[in-house]
C-alpha cells in the first residue's frame, strides 16, 4: 500500500508551490522531508494527506486518487498531524486523544472496547496518561503536542504523516516521541515527518526526500541522500559528519 506522488504539482493562489514531485513512499519505513524555508516541506504533506488539490499530477494509495477518498475512508487510512494544530473546545485530554477513534465508530455510537483499547494505547505511547483529565487549555505547549499526536495514533491509521511533531517538546520527549514513531512504522504503517532538525532526521529516517524551491532534489534511503554534498547543495551549509554515525552537525554556511 505505497504511497505515491506521481507529477504532482500544487498552486497555492497564483504561485506554484510544488513543481512535477515524483515520489513512492513505503510502509513499514520512516520517511522524512526535509528543506530549506519555504521550500514546500508542509504542503506536500498536505498534497500526500489529500489536503490540497494538485494543480496537476496526482498522490494515489491503493491506485485511488486520496482526494477522492470519502473523508472517513481516508481519515481511517492517513491520519495526519499539522504544525500548529489546535483544539477548540476545552475538554480534558482523553476526549481530545477520543476524537481519533470517530472516524472507526459511527455517529453517536458509544466507544467500543477495541476504541477504548486504542486510545490507552496511543496515550502510553505518548506519556500522556497522567493529562488525561485536565482541560487542555491547561496543558502546557509540549504537553498538548503530545496530546494531540495521540488523537493521530488513537486512529491507528495505515500512514501517519507528521507537520514538525518535535516542535515544543523538550529533547527527552523528542527522543522519546521519535523512537515510538519508529515503532509504528516497524509495526507496519507508513510513518513521514516533516523535521528540520538534521540530526534528528539522520538518526530516524530510513528515507529522505530533499526538497528546494518546491522540487525534488534528491530522494531515496537515508545512506544517499544525507550526505555533505546534498545537504550543502540543498541548505547552502556546509556539514560534519560525526564519527561512526550518519549524523551531522552544520559547520558553517555557505554564501553563492
Amino acid at each position: 500500500m505505497d504511497l505515491i506522488a506521481q507529477q504532482l504539482s500544487v498552486d497555492l493562489g497564483r504561485r506554484r508551490v510544488l513543481t512535477d514531485v515524483d515520489a513512492t513512499l513505503r510502509r513499514g519505513r520512516v520517511t522524512v522531508i526535509l528543506g530549506p524555508n519555504g521550500a514546500g516541506k508542509s504542503t506536500l504533506l498536505q498534497a500526500l494527506a489529500g489536503l490540497v488539490a494538485p494543480a496537476t499530477g496526482s498522490v494515489t494509495l491503493v491506485g485511488e486518487a486520496v482526494t477522492t477518498l470519502a473523508p472517513r475512508v481516508r481519515a481511517r487510512r492517513i491520519g495526519y498531524l499539522p504544525q500548529d494544530a489546535a483544539v477548540h473546545w476545552n475538554v480534558p485530554a482523553r476526549e481530545v486523544v477520543a476524537l481519533g477513534r470517530v472516524p472507526h465508530r459511527t455517529p453517536f455510537a458509544a466507544p467500543s472496547p477495541a476504541d477504548r483499547s486504542a486510545i490507552d494505547a496511543a496515550m502510553a505511547a505518548t506519556q500522556t496518561h497522567a493529562l488525561g483529565d485536565r482541560p487542555v487549555a491547561e496543558l502546557s505547549g509540549g504537553e498538548r503536542a503530545r496530546v494531540l499526536l495521540a488523537r493521530v495514533l488513537a486512529g491507528e491509521p495505515d500512514w501517519l504523516l507528521a507537520d514538525e511533531p518535535l516542535a515544543s517538546l523538550d529533547p527527552a520527549h523528542q527522543i522519546d516521541i521519535l523512537d515510538r514513531l519508529c515503532g509504528v512504522a516497524v509495526a507496519g504503517r507508513g510513518v513521514v515527518l516533516v523535521l528540520h532538525d538534521l540530526a534528528q532526521a539522520a538518526r530516524v529516517a530510513d528515507d529522505v526526500l530533499l526538497l528546494r524551491d518546491g522540487r525534488i532534489a534528491a530522494a531515496g534511503g537515508a545512506s544517499v541522500t544525507l550526505t555533505p554534498a546534498r545537504i550543502a547543495e540543498v541548505f547552502d551549509v556546509q556539514v560534519a559528519t560525526l564519527p561512526g554515525s550518519r549524523m551531522m552537525v552544520p559547520v558553517g554556511r555557505i554564501v553563492r
